[in-house]
């Protein structure tokens, strides 16, 4: 994870789990789900929900104990976070369908240009229409373990950040993924200019509204 002054920000909080890809038991609702043109029903909404609430929570937590990415004059501002409800709706079953891993540049919050690297298309199904979403990884990464997500939609500038938001996923072997836009989180830059950070590219631009995830202050 890239964590410099003026950096491209998105690492894991500390104490927080990973994003979680499919266990094979949740492949095969895909696969099921994929013939059937519509996501599998989550195992338990109650747990589910329980689950998200909570690491929301330690994400205030740690935000509260740390000088950054807040800074501690503007955490009365800022915290606790703002998030839509949680919603299972927005937790959908995706395939990583391999790209020509070009590099992208990618226009910052400073001006600066990051260099981003194609992984992939996500193919999803979002309430019922058919969606695709650009997998990046840093262009000099070593690998392709974890994949970056930088997306915006019709909430962006009224009820998200309008620079977009973003989505991490750890690699999966097998091409499926858990997409979840309940985790869907804002770019740091919001809370402090110090940190720089990428706009999401044309082909990430969502015509629909996300209504899931964090939202902006009011």
């Amino acid at each position: 994870m890239r964590t410099r002054p003026l950096a491209f920000f998105r690492p894991a909080l500390p104490g927080l789990p990973d994003l979680p890809v499919l266990s094979v038991a949740a492949a095969l609702l895909f696969t099921i789900a994929a013939a059937g043109c519509s996501a599998p029903p989550p195992p338990d909404d109650a747990d589910y929900a329980t689950r998200v609430t909570r690491m929301r929570e330690a994400k205030d937590t740690e935000f509260q104990r740390s000088s950054t990415p807040i800074p501690d004059s503007r955490k009365k501002e800022f915290l606790p976070l703002s998030y839509y409800p949680i919603d299972p709706a927005y937790n959908v079953p995706a395939v990583l369908k391999p790209g020509d891993r070009s590099v992208l540049d990618m226009t910052t919050s400073t001006g600066e240009i990051r260099k981003e690297r194609r992984a992939g298309t996500l193919e999803f199904t979002l309430h019922g229409q058919p969606m695709t979403l650009t997998a990046f990884v840093e262009a000099d990464a070593p690998n392709m373990d974890r994949l970056f997500l930088p997306f915006s939609d019709s909430t962006s500038g009224k009820e998200t950040y309008a620079g977009g938001r973003f989505l991490d996923l750890e690699r999966s072997v097998t091409g499926l993924y858990e997409l979840d836009f309940n985790m869907a989180y804002t770019p740091y830059c919001y809370y402090n200019p110090t940190f720089e950070c990428p706009y999401p590219p044309q082909e990430n631009r969502l015509k629909i509204p996300i209504e899931a995830g964090e939202k902006t202050k009011k």
